[in-house]
């Protein structure tokens, strides 16, 4: 009961609670799960298209591998998560034939809904499922000393790789609502971070930083701030469709009240303030250090 009521609470305001949506899906989700002979979890690629209304199954492996570049970038490995089957379906008066599937762990059910389309409402729930359901089983793993959580460099370039994501669909939806020429898209942007860093644009957080103007700020992000950052992508998004914005001054605005409300929650939950989290490590770099398999970085020499 506790997982439902946190799931009805973080879920996306495009589902009703009161209609029975998320009891419905929950259980929808939790039916769909299986178990292999060694009694580890698993989800059928096959059963979650379904379940995210992919009514191509063909489409939908484009958005797996989409997810499987994601738990590459991530610094885990594919076969981990991504196991290839092969099974038998009924067609009818009882006849079988062997089609592919993919057998796909919590973990890449997580990766394989963030990589979906947000404006279906399954792929939108599917996303706050599954991050709920892989913490809580990372909780539970974690006190029994069996599982060993995401090291700092992972979650930074697994959110920096979503962020990429959700930005072309930020851009998107910003497009839709008016903001159609690069400068008008770069002073939209602005207004998100000034909502979010308490007035200060991208210059001024590259100062307050101390990262020069040819250094990213989304590269230098540790993954609190990366984590921030996402989710006033992601809700700006999903306003700006929800609520059908239209203009640039609206979009603008729209994109500034999120940045506001998401500093609002940290101030409220006892966090840093973004501004003030000190640069991380170009996340280039990361990205190659994990793929070489070194999972810290170097000891600076005293």
């Amino acid at each position: 009961m506790a997982f439902k009521k946190a799931l009805a609470q973080a879920a996306p305001p495009n589902l009703s609670v009161q209609d029975g949506a998320i009891e419905q899906l929950v259980a929808a989700f939790e039916d769909a799960g299986r178990s292999d002979e060694n009694g580890t979890p698993f989800w059928s690629a096959r059963d979650l298209a379904r379940l995210l209304e992919y009514s191509d199954y063909r489409n939908f492996s484009n958005i797996v591998e989409k997810a499987k570049s994601a738990c590459t970038n991530s610094g885990q490995e594919v076969p981990d998560h991504f196991v290839d089957v092969t099974d038998m379906i009924e067609i009818g008066k009882g006849a079988e034939r062997e089609v592919d599937d993919i057998r796909l762990t919590r973990y890449a059910c997580y990766l394989t809904a963030q990589n979906g389309d947000p404006r279906k409402k399954s792929v939108a729930f599917a996303q706050t499922y599954f991050a709920i359901q892989t913490r809580r089983q990372e909780i539970i793993d974690d006190e029994s000393s069996q599982y060993v959580p995401l090291s700092e460099d992972q979650k930074r370039v697994l959110l920096r790789e979503e962020i990429k994501e959700h930005n072309k669909n930020l851009a998107s939806a910003a497009k839709g609502a008016g903001v159609i020429e690069p400068r008008d898209y770069a002073i939209f942007q602005t207004h998100g971070y000034k909502g979010l860093y308490g007035g200060l644009d991208r210059a001024g957080i590259q100062r307050k930083k101390g990262l020069n103007a040819q250094q990213p700020i989304l590269d230098h992000m540790g993954s609190t701030e990366l984590a921030a950052n996402l989710f006033r992508a992601t809700q700006t998004e999903e306003k700006l469709r929800r609520d059908n914005v239209k203009g640039k001054i609206a979009a603008n605005t729209t994109h500034y009240d999120v940045g506001r409300t998401v500093r609002k929650a940290i101030a409220e939950l006892g966090g840093t303030m973004p501004e003030n989290l000190p640069p991380a490590e170009d996340i280039a770099k990361v990205g190659r250090r994990l793929k070489s398999g070194i999972t810290s970085p170097p000891k600076k020499l005293k």
